[in-house]
């Protein structure tokens, strides 16, 4: 049940994912879209959200990621995903949602959140823009408790098709080089990323087997973006600051099953992370929690 002002959107209870990759699927077809040229104005809102701790267990399972009384500081994303989903699988939508990919994400934390805390969450979609290898579009989540905002994230996604920078000389590919030792090793196959999209909702048919991945121009099925930024957080867990903004960007996808090195590095003010190819060294991932 929902009730709907102009913009904003204030649901009763979270979207089911099922139904709405079902909307996602039908919304790919043509005939029964109604795509226009620029984002709807609009906005997503729930209130007095509870975290379920067996969902949150499954989560830190799938991630490796310690269970405690305090949210780890990626968990929100799979809380504000299915409002975020509600958005882009809408019919008048700019683009599919089905086979988008995941191109950066920024999260910004004020402090430590309790597993016992309601949330509010908002969620909308905005800044949309062409790249040259498709349309970028972010997605803007925060999390409040009471009037206190503690987490805000943009998610952005890239949606693949020829546009006019699509044309312009492209970078020459940097030669491959031998990665340095690392500082771990994480093993990641289809039987983890299955247990990783039933604890976070996302179901892209490019994360859940080789077949539908393929559909999508993909060799093999790939891992989630917001798997590697959660995972990689598990080699330095422990020193998170309460306080913190994680950005992340993702290179070339992580191809199942895999193994990749796994690098934290101190910074000034904080770290910087990578995930790395183990022979030829191209980035997966790199970011920095400052």
């Amino acid at each position: 049940m929902m009730s709907s002002g102009d913009t904003t959107i204030s649901l009763s209870e979270p979207p089911k994912t099922g139904s709405l990759y079902l909307k996602a699927a039908l919304g790919a077809v043509p005939l029964l879209s109604s795509r226009k040229s620029g984002i709807p104005d609009r906005s997503v809102e729930l209130s007095g959200v509870r975290v379920d701790p067996d969902h949150l267990a499954a989560y830190c399972h799938a991630t490796g990621l310690r269970f405690g009384d305090s949210l780890p500081l990626t968990y929100p994303f799979v809380l504000t995903f299915p409002l975020v989903m509600s958005l882009v699988v809408a019919r008048d939508f700019p683009f599919a949602a089905i086979g988008a990919v995941h191109s950066e994400n920024v999260i910004e934390r004020t402090r430590d959140i309790s597993v016992s805390e309601p949330l509010d969450i908002r969620a909308q979609v905005e800044n949309l823009r062409e790249h040259p290898r498709g349309l970028l579009v972010d997605a803007v989540s925060e999390i409040s408790v009471g009037r206190e905002r503690v987490w805000r994230q943009v998610t952005t996604f890239l949606h693949q098709q020829k546009t006019s920078l699509s044309g312009g000389p492209r970078p020459e590919p940097k030669p491959d080089e031998v990665p340095p030792p690392p500082l771990r090793t994480l093993k990641v196959d289809q039987a983890l990323i299955h247990r990783y999209a039933a604890a976070s909702g996302d179901r892209n048919p490019i994360h859940m087997s080789g077949p539908t991945a393929r559909a999508f121009g993909f060799s093999r099925a790939i891992a989630h973006g917001m798997w590697s930024a959660a995972a990689v957080l598990g080699v330095i867990e422990g020193r998170v600051a309460a306080a913190s903004t994680y950005s992340v960007r993702f290179g070339k996808p992580i191809l199942l099953p895999a193994t990749v090195n796994a690098y934290a590095e101190r910074a000034e003010t904080g770290w910087d992370l990578s995930l790395k190819h183990p022979r030829k060294g191209y980035p997966h991932l790199t970011a920095t929690l400052r």
